[in-house]
């Protein structure tokens, strides 16, 4: 519940890019209630802070595919597994399995297997 909520707040700030992250937050915990936890403060504004390091990241292993041309609900799900997978407190295989489900839920068709696939090689490459 807590890493879906993570995802809607990286979702909302690709919509409400005028806003800063602490505003976004905030609206959220008012607006929509989101309980405040140290896992959703903390990811959120860990992949926010990381943002640049971890779409580098994903245009890295994203072969073919830019950054830019991903659909919105792939590059938050991306950004926040990234995230858990260099700088969280998950293991890897943890991270890209809830991404993957998170993809199947939220995501097209083929996303499961596209954000399953550069996390997979993002993991490889920092083991």
């Amino acid at each position: 519940k807590e890493r879906e909520e993570v995802f809607q707040l990286l979702f909302e700030t690709e919509f409400h890019s005028s806003e800063t992250p602490s505003v976004t937050y905030a609206n959220a915990l008012e607006l929509r209630g989101v309980e405040e936890t140290p896992y959703i403060r903390d990811t959120y504004f860990g992949a926010m802070e990381r943002r640049e390091d971890i779409d580098a990241q994903i245009a890295q292993n994203a072969r073919k595919w830019k950054l830019s041309r991903m659909a919105a609900v792939t590059r938050s799900i991306l950004r926040l597994a990234v995230y858990e997978i260099l700088w969280g407190e998950v293991p890897p295989r943890a991270a890209i399995n809830e991404a993957v489900e998170l993809a199947k839920r939220y995501g097209g068709e083929e996303d499961s297997s596209f954000v399953n696939g550069i996390l997979g090689s993002i993991s490889r490459a920092e083991a």
